[in-house]
């Protein structure tokens, strides 16, 4: 167990930049530990990163790879929640395209009863992201009315399960009729297609002229003044993406106005200890919905190791849900 396979970036650019490669077996650190993977979640951080343009924070691992379900394989000096052999999902900070990652004991959670491994490697970022972005940064309540852009990518997915469980009222935007579907199958009250209507004028007339209480966007763009017009009073606007660029020149009129919230964060720098707060919540408000089946992460497809840069292919084209790559 002294070298691994691993998916390297060979230089930044498309998907044919990722390339199978050896390294070291990672060493856990104090409260860390060393899982050897079963699966890793593809998500579009990972493609920023083969792109250039999201690089690893400093003292994380430059293989991509953010999500991983696995079995614990050693243990750190200091670890006191895990045994050798348990099952787990962990959120990293890099390196999950490989055959072993280490994570911190505080980004571990046991898999969700009711979930299969690749399930499991399919839910800590996309769950930790709409947790603390929408619950936590946003206090969604019951009785509320949510937007979500991107109704079909692994955080929309995510996010119109959780809101609707919760209490929501959920709204969502895609850019395809087939897409739409899909997302009001989940729970989406309506979902425009971006592509044929304008959701501000659609949303308004939804609700009666009110207009949405949390929106939260991938987009950013020219969909930050259009948030702004939909957004209800006291209304929250939460960013935690830039498809369409961060530069924009709004009117900050409607702020003021309205007396609306506009926030955004991200997740991968923070701490361990910051994104364990945020392992707590989730395993005490939604590994129950797991469980008896409340919430699941939707799935598109899978890979093998040895396909990751079809994977991103995949992730850069049409897709549903979420993609992982198995390691076996």
């Amino acid at each position: 167990m002294a070298t691994m396979r691993c998916i390297e970036i060979s230089e930044p650019g498309g998907p044919e930049a990722l390339v199978m490669g050896e390294r070291p077996v990672p060493q856990p650190g104090e409260g860390e530990l060393l899982i050897k993977v079963q699966v890793a979640g593809v998500n579009r951080p990972d493609a920023m990163q083969r792109a250039g343009k999201y690089p690893p924070p400093p003292g994380a691992s430059d293989i991509p790879g953010l999500e991983v379900s696995g079995t614990v394989e050693a243990l750190g000096e200091g670890v006191s929640r895990y045994r050798v052999g348990e099952q787990v999902c962990a959120l990293l900070s890099g390196g999950g395209y490989a055959e072993y990652a280490v994570a911190h004991e505080l980004c571990t959670l046991p898999v969700p009863d009711g979930l299969s491994m690749e399930e499991a490697a399919a839910v800590p970022e996309t769950f930790f992201t709409v947790w603390t972005n929408v619950f936590e940064r946003s206090d969604l309540a019951d009785g509320s009315t949510f937007l979500v852009h991107g109704g079909t990518s692994g955080i929309g997915t995510t996010a119109i399960q959780l809101a609707k469980a919760f209490g929501a009222t959920v709204y969502a935007t895609a850019g395809s009729d087939e897409k739409c579907r899909a997302a009001e199958a989940l729970g989406a009250e309506k979902c425009i297609n971006y592509r044929d209507a304008d959701f501000v004028e659609i949303l308004k007339e939804a609700t009666g002229g009110k207009g949405i209480d949390v929106i939260l966007d991938m987009v950013g763009g020219d969909y930050v003044a259009r948030n702004m017009k939909v957004a209800a009073k006291h209304g929250r606007i939460v960013n935690i993406a830039f498809q369409k660029g961060s530069k924009v020149e709004i009117n900050l009129m409607p702020i003021m106005l309205k007396r609306l919230t506009m926030t955004g964060s991200t997740l991968r720098i923070r701490s361990p200890e910051e994104k364990g707060r945020i392992a707590e919540s989730l395993l005490r408000y939604v590994w129950p919905m797991f469980a008896d089946g409340r919430v699941k992460p939707v799935m598109d497809r899978s890979f093998p190791m040895a396909g990751a840069a079809d994977s991103h292919a995949a992730l850069d084209a049409d897709h549903i849900g979420k993609i992982v790559l198995t390691m076996g």
